[in-house]
């Protein structure tokens, strides 16, 4: 199982193993990282698992749909890494990917 390491705003490090077809969201919820409150239930609709993506990552991701830009407009303070958790799948190549949580109003 892929590793994700999360840094939430308390300056606290999850690094917690999520299953290969979850999103990175779906991680977080599961191991109860703060922070990543996910009020749609990861369908890409409020922007609250906002997260910031470590720069050696940024290129291992998938392309950013419009959706999902679109959703991020409405993010509190948006940056060129910012990414919504749920719609980044688990893969095997995502094993190590450092995100750190954005505040998303929790």
């Amino acid at each position: 199982m892929p590793k994700i390491i999360y840094h939430a705003r308390d300056g606290k490090v999850h690094e917690v193993e999520v299953d290969i077809g979850y999103t990175v969201m779906e991680g977080a919820i599961d191991n109860n990282v703060p922070g990543i409150v996910a009020e749609c239930g990861g369908a890409c609709a409020c922007a609250t698992c906002h997260s910031y993506i470590d720069d050696q990552w940024l290129e291992k991701l998938p392309p950013m749909e419009n959706m999902e830009d679109a959703m991020l407009d409405s993010a509190e303070d948006r940056r060129e890494n910012s990414r919504l958790t749920c719609q980044l799948e688990v893969t095997g190549e995502l094993d190590g990917l450092v995100v750190t949580v954005a505040d998303n109003g929790d």
